[in-house]
């Protein structure tokens, strides 16, 4: 077997991980838009609004904190701010 054979067979099987790890995503993602959407249920008997800056600094500061890269926290409040937009519109 040659070195692009060999190279093939490694991009196809790290990009079936990536699949799968993707899949994973997605049904965190939902988990997390379900229990999102249970909050903002909750928030209106608590008199609670529906945005929350506060909040939404602490998640990006629980994130740094547990962020073990290659990701750095620039990029993880990036996606974040998009996950929580969308969650935001649901």
């Amino acid at each position: 077997m040659n070195d692009d054979t060999v190279a093939r067979e490694q991009i196809d099987a790290l990009r079936s991980e990536i699949d799968a790890i993707d899949c994973r995503i997605v049904k965190l993602l939902n988990e997390r838009a379900v229990k999102a959407l249970q909050i903002r249920e909750l928030k209106p008997k608590v008199k609670l609004g529906l945005y929350d800056p506060k909040r939404e600094e602490e998640i990006f500061t629980a994130l740094a904190r547990c962020n073990e890269g290659p990701l750095y926290a620039d990029n993880l409040r990036e996606i974040y701010e998009a996950i929580l937009h969308v969650m935001k519109e649901l």
